[in-house]
């Protein structure tokens, strides 16, 4: 029986692939970064526009946008003096829907199995 895409076994990945992937998941380990990328994903935004939304500081805030940058997670463009940024890899936002979502589930759970029971 032939296999479809979708059964297909994942295949091995190299040293260097799994280096890569762990840089991308490190970019995501820090809350200021996510809260960059929530930030973005509502639209493009302004350096200071960041800066303002996070409440963090400028230089806090683009330390935090280079690691973004380097991982491939956000871009920037200049527009005269203003740097703009933006989400430049749509996975990003997949990433973050997904966890919140299982996030959500996992808590709807617990309250489920928290809550009172008045026959009891």
């Amino acid at each position: 029986m032939k296999r479809t895409k979708k059964e297909e076994s994942p295949k091995e990945l190299s040293s260097l692939a799994l280096e890569l992937i762990a840089r991308r998941f490190r970019a995501l380990s820090e809350p200021v970064r996510l809260r960059l990328l929530n930030v973005l994903m509502q639209g493009e935004h302004t350096v200071g526009q960041l800066v303002a939304a996070s409440g963090f500081g400028q230089a806090n805030v683009s330390k935090h946008l280079a690691v973004l940058r380097e991982a491939g997670m956000v871009a920037s463009r200049k527009e005269g003096l203003t740097t703009v940024c933006f989400i430049a890899d749509a996975i990003v936002k997949d990433l973050c829907e997904m966890m919140c979502s299982r996030l959500r589930e996992e808590m709807e759970g617990k309250a489920a199995a928290l809550a009172f029971d008045p026959e009891i």
